[in-house]
């Protein structure tokens, strides 16, 4: 794309992920009493390094990075532990502990990526379909805690004027997407966030104190917080915690693999679990923590359909420079959280809509894949509608019990295993494979002939053989 379409189209990613990449240093910074300028540094860090790895996601070196239009920042999965180890190791030293350990479990994660890169084999689309329409779910609630204000304890959370702007804002995307054609079109949410933002100007809700507090130029000076420090315990909950932020960023690779018409096979998901874990690995030594896919911005290239890597490499070298210029980052920042959760309720929900459109691929009427997806979602569902139901469990189960998209996930391999592989099924038939399901045309009505199965070289495999194509997108 054009060098200015490139610019608003990447800084509408990172525009849209902004408050989940500053959000956990946040919360991680204020509980060891960090002043507010170390709170800055902080966050600036976090964005400095989400650039190196969204870039290294992007575009790739070697046998690291899925190359693929994929966003990487801070991992909320991490948060927990990291708090538990604020708890433990006391605020003096938990940041060097906390580094320490988020770089021996990237370490980890880069050695053991090619191998766990396997499971894709147990990735048909009804494990897929269950999996990518539970991440929409699953970010929906962000969205409307967005619209309410972000902050459950401020006095206005929840009030008729945040939700009101939330619903402007949405307002203002659709009749963007619905009026406008060309860029003009793919940029909607951009625009929602600005005009948005302008409109709450005078409704008092736009915070502008962060610019005048903000320096030009800074750059996140490595071990900033001191030496990393290493201890056992630390370690194997950070080690929990990337392993579960593997297992998500599995599952965001084939849901964009699918969004965008290239179905991400085994070579594929290795080499974006290496970028993510190289990413987590070299984070700590600017002042970041673990590194993961961002799958708010799936949302966002399932609805515009830009599907260009370069646009999101772009979005990193934005991210970069915000980590370098503060005031810039501040400027993002000024976007009120009730305009964004406007935002986000469609950059979501059609995260969701991609995961149904695969799901019709899933061969739905067979009773076995029913029973996968049904009670799948019914589990992945439970951390979202029942907030604190594994409360009575460890804290270290709860890393994954707390996170819908991982048991969803779980469950729905499981099953699908237990019932399409184990003994050849209940009712006797193999899984159906990516290839052997009718595609479904863009209208939703008409039915391409089924493709042939194609046997892939080391047994059955769930995915489209390489020289296929995968399904139709939809056209939107």
């Amino acid at each position: 794309m054009p060098a200015g379409k490139l610019v608003a189209a990447g800084l509408q990613h990172v525009a849209a992920m902004y408050a989940g990449v500053v959000a956990p240093p946040l919360v991680v910074g204020t509980a060891v009493g960090l002043s507010v300028t170390e709170l800055t540094f902080l966050m600036g860090a976090s964005l400095f390094t989400a650039g190196i790895a969204t870039l290294l996601q992007t575009l790739g070196i070697w046998k690291i990075g899925a190359k693929l239009p994929f966003v990487n920042g801070v991992t909320f999965a991490g948060v927990a532990p990291m708090l538990a180890i604020v708890n433990s190791e006391g605020p003096e030293d938990a940041l060097p502990v906390i580094f320490g350990s988020v770089m021996v479990a990237g370490a980890l994660g880069f050695l053991i990526a090619p191998y766990f890169s396997k499971l894709v084999r147990f990735f048909p689309p009804v494990v897929t379909g269950t999996v990518i329409t539970l991440i929409g779910l699953s970010l929906l609630p962000v969205a409307f805690n967005w619209a309410q204000g972000g902050d459950a304890s401020a006095s206005d959370h929840g009030s008729v004027k945040n939700i009101a702007m939330a619903g402007a804002t949405l307002v203002i995307v659709l009749l963007l997407r619905r009026f406008t054609g060309g860029f003009m079109k793919q940029i909607a949410v951009l625009l929602g966030l600005v005009v948005g933002t302008l409109i709450a100007i005078p409704v008092g809700i736009t915070d502008f104190g962060a610019l005048g507090e903000a320096d030009v130029v800074g750059f996140p000076s490595p071990f900033h917080f001191g030496a990393p420090q290493f201890a056992a315990a630390a370690i194997l909950s950070m080690c929990i915690v990337m392993i579960v932020s593997m297992t998500e960023s599995t599952a965001d690779m084939l849901a964009l693999g699918e969004i965008v018409d290239r179905p991400a096979d085994e070579k594929t998901i290795a080499a974006g679990l290496r970028a993510d874990t190289l990413g987590s690995f070299v984070s700590p030594f600017f002042n970041g923590f673990t590194c993961s896919a961002f799958a708010q911005n799936i949302g966002l290239v399932a609805m515009t359909r830009v599907r260009s890597r370069f646009v999101v490499a772009t979005g990193g070298g934005i991210l970069i420079l915000m980590g370098l210029c503060p005031v810039a980052a501040a400027l993002i920042a000024t976007v009120p959280l009730p305009v964004l959760g406007g935002a986000g309720v469609v950059l979501f929900g059609s995260v969701a809509a991609s995961g149904i459109q695969t799901l019709v691929r899933a061969r739905l009427d067979q009773d076995n894949n029913v029973m996968v997806v049904a009670v799948s979602l019914a589990v992945g569902i439970i951390p979202i509608t029942a907030e604190g139901f594994y409360h009575s469990f460890p804290e270290s189960a709860r890393i994954v019990l707390d996170s819908g998209i991982s048991t969803g996930c779980i469950a729905a391999i499981v099953l699908n295993f237990l019932f399409n592989h184990l003994g050849g099924g209940r009712d006797g038939e193999p899984t159906a494979s990516a290839t052997e399901v009718t595609a479904t045309a863009d209208s939703g009505s008409r039915k391409e002939p089924a493709q042939p199965h194609v046997p892939h070289p080391h047994g059955e495999h769930p995915l489209p053989h390489p020289d296929q194509k995968g399904a139709p997108a939809a056209s939107g």
